[in-house]
């Protein structure tokens, strides 16, 4: 990494953070931390469409996608009791998930019924659509959903899995570059080596130890542990997924909306791995404990 592109990242740092941090903490209520997950999520959608469906002859196809994928999430996070309480639809509001996944598959798949064009291809530009829906709006929603379950104390559990992926993306690249290259998965990801991935490890467990010790107390030493380690493991999982799917597709980076980082799915790669484990684990613990 040149020192050009070190100094272009702290830049969008310096400007991004104090941003979400406001959106994070400040107001009352969690719907503009949904807002701005919406998004970031849709921009990340966009890319992973622009990756796998490129072309002018395909914009019709993303631009309905998006549209299709922005009404999923929105079921996802909006039919829940917690949002709907008060309001004589009970069925309704314990349907989010279901709603969701149906308005994904028939959604596309109705679409596509009658917009098919090409034949030969219509089936791949299907799977296309589903898989950027769920990989890049399902998975990023997931940090919604904690702030929705979690209520203010969401704010600081959002904190911690961004700083999971992004810590661990530091402590990735300085322990590759000083302490070996042998390479990880160089199919994947040919500059990914094994110091890189214990670095990452250790990064995430910091990010963990901190908040753990400032901000979520109620976390045990052993929580930090199961959800450190694992997330740990799934981001650096999840930035390979990202690596797999752009030289699949032949591009260097998912967009350049962020200077220094590449695309928004460039920057949330590990984020859509972790998030969902997080999410899952903090709704398991009681009963681990």
């Amino acid at each position: 990494m040149a020192l050009g592109n070190l100094a272009q990242r702290a830049l969008v740092a310096i400007v991004a953070v104090p941003v979400l941090i406001g959106i994070l903490y400040f107001p009352d209520r969690a719907e503009p931390t949904w807002a701005l997950i919406m998004v970031a999520a849709l921009l990340a959608m966009q890319e992973f469409f622009a990756m796998t469906m490129p072309g002018d002859d395909n914009a019709s196809d993303r631009r309905v996608s998006l549209v299709i994928g922005f009404a999923a999430c929105s079921a996802l996070y909006w039919l829940s009791p917690r949002i709907l309480h008060g309001y004589n639809t009970q069925a309704l509001a314990n349907s989010g998930p279901l709603v969701a996944i149906a308005i994904t598959v028939l959604g596309t798949g109705l679409y596509y019924l009658f917009r098919f064009r090409d034949m030969a291809s219509v089936a791949q530009r299907f799977g296309f659509s589903i898989a950027g829906i769920v990989y890049t709006g399902f998975c990023f929603t997931f940090l919604a959903l904690v702030r929705r379950e979690h209520g203010k104390i969401g704010a600081d559990i959002i904190i911690l899995i961004l700083g999971l992926a992004w810590v661990a993306d530091t402590g990735a690249y300085f322990a590759g570059r000083f302490l070996g290259n042998s390479k990880l998965y160089p199919a994947v990801s040919p500059k990914k080596t094994w110091a890189g991935a214990v670095g990452g490890l250790a990064g995430s467990l910091l990010a963990a130890v901190l908040m753990k010790l400032f901000r979520l107390k109620f976390l045990t030493w052993l929580d930090v542990g199961l959800i450190a380690i694992p997330a740990g493991m799934l981001g650096q999982m999840g930035d390979l997924a990202e690596s797999m799917i752009k030289r699949s597709v032949g591009v260097k980076d998912s967009g350049a909306l962020l200077p220094g980082h590449g695309g928004m799915l460039d920057r949330i790669d590990a984020v859509l791995f972790i998030a969902p484990y997080v999410y899952i684990y903090l709704m398991l613990a009681p009963l681990l404990h």
